[in-house]
């Protein structure tokens, strides 16, 4: 058995790869494991690893974590994948892949591949749902939503608000969300701008203070206001192009690419060059100069909403 665990979904990959050394070490135990990192070994004891027969016991595992940081692997390994015994099992962790090149056909081919790509909105809540089902309790497709828009696209973070919240209460509802975790900063500036651009400019300013309340510095709201509109310039510069596709070629999560395409609908490219230049100037001034800052951050939200 020779399997590839591959894609940008750190969680899912691990996850996958713990699944597999799990039920591994049950049935065989951990003497026939054997770790090695692309980092540190060379190819010629990775080479070893793979075509050495099991010692003490009746199958062996390796891991080889990232391999292809060892050229001489990559040369060697069509080679090495017909050499691997029957009684051999291995994991060839790579969780970036150039699909240009042979050793990813050749990994794709030969090997057990399996990809795991980040998940949109949509993904992130109905993997919420059945993490849920699977820990005895229950949450609505809509709560699950609302929770991912809370709390971001990181699936560690939300597998571990998902277990405090099924331990308050297996069943999951609106109420316990809002009392029992708190929104992170970055969903919340997402919505602060999605007020602004709407013109709703007291919707926007209450965001803002309850970011200030949760003790998040003008400075810091400054940066991600920053990051925000830098993603924008890239879904909007992007033109109709998927969510998908605009997600891979810039190396951003495909939820908040979907998140930011819904932004970019009422707003021109010369308006954001022109925002991106003004929060330039606020940026300098509050470093350089003796301003009030939640007052001149609050200025800029306010002309962001005209």
């Amino acid at each position: 058995m020779i399997i590839t665990l591959t894609g940008a979904n750190d969680f899912e990959r691990n996850a996958a790869l713990h699944l597999l050394v799990r039920n591994f070490v049950d049935e065989y135990g951990d003497f026939g494991l054997e770790r090695l990192d692309g980092e540190e070994a060379a190819a010629p004891q990775m080479r070893a690893a793979l075509e050495s027969v099991p010692f003490l016991t009746p199958r062996k595992m390796v891991i080889l974590r990232e391999p292809s940081k060892q050229k001489a692997f990559i040369e060697q390994c069509e080679a090495l994948l017909l050499s691997i015994g029957d009684a051999v099992d291995v994991l060839i962790v790579e969780p970036k892949l150039d699909k240009r090149l042979t050793y990813y056909k050749l990994l794709k081919k030969q090997t057990d591949f399996r990809e795991y790509a980040d998940l949109d909105g949509l993904g992130l809540a109905k993997w919420a749902t059945q993490y849920v089902a699977k820990q005895g309790g229950t949450i609505g497709q809509a709560d699950a939503k609302m929770l991912v828009d809370r709390i971001g696209p990181n699936q560690q973070m939300l597998q571990h608000e998902l277990d405090k919240l099924v331990a308050f209460e297996p069943a999951i509802t609106t109420k316990a969300i809002e009392e029992l975790t708190d929104r992170l900063p970055q969903s919340t500036v997402f919505e602060l701008l999605d007020a602004a651009f709407a013109g709703r400019v007291a919707a926007a300013m209450a965001l803002y203070n309850e970011q200030r309340i949760l003790k998040v510095e003008p400075q810091a709201i400054v940066a991600m206001v920053a990051w925000q509109l830098h993603i924008l310039t890239i879904v909007k510069a992007a033109g109709d192009r998927g969510g998908d596709e605009i997600a891979k070629t810039a190396k951003l999560n495909p939820f908040v690419v979907r998140k930011s395409q819904s932004l970019t609908r009422n707003v021109t490219m010369s308006r954001l060059r022109q925002l991106v230049a003004e929060l330039l100037i606020l940026d300098k001034r509050l470093k350089s100069e003796p301003v009030n800052a939640d007052d001149a951050v609050q200025l800029y939200l306010l002309k962001l909403s005209t």
